[in-house]
């Protein structure tokens, strides 16, 4: 995965905000936020960004599964700061939908995330129902404020 488009760096552009605290546990010997526990967060605001937006009860009988994840890292994060993940879609598609994640510590970028989700009924691949699949477009990252 390349560096994330620099369009995708606005938090301005993102649908849903979430506060994730760090760890003391989080840090590395490099006294930083550990790659891992980054990606923690990320999942953790993409699980609450699903809560928050409505998609989680929509999923009705439907399995959600991780399919593609990219972490870009920007720049390093500390603790005890918490990093504040804004969350949008980025695309739909007939079975699946990609998220972008942005990661900002003390207003500066520090990680971008893309994730795509697939629908599943546990053995293949299912096509989104429409109620979610209007429920995401709802989520679509904004688009860029012309100046």
């Amino acid at each position: 995965m390349g560096r994330a488009a620099p369009e995708l760096l606005d938090p301005a552009r993102y649908i849903f905000v979430q506060d994730v605290q760090t760890r003391f546990s989080d840090m590395d010997s490099n006294q930083h936020i550990n790659n891992v526990a980054i990606a923690a967060a990320f999942e953790d605001a993409r699980v609450r960004f699903d809560l928050g937006h409505g998609a989680r009860a929509l999923f009705k009988n439907l399995r959600m599964m991780i399919v593609a994840a990219g972490i870009d890292y920007l720049a390093e994060a500390h603790y005890p700061q918490p990093l504040r993940i804004h969350v949008g879609v980025l695309a739909i598609g007939r079975t699946s939908w990609t998220l972008g994640q942005l990661a900002l510590q003390d207003g500066r970028a520090c990680a971008y995330c893309r994730a795509t989700i697939c629908a599943t009924d546990g053995k293949a691949p299912t096509p989104l129902p429409d109620d979610l699949r209007e429920c995401l477009t709802r989520g679509m990252i904004r688009p860029i404020a012309e100046g």
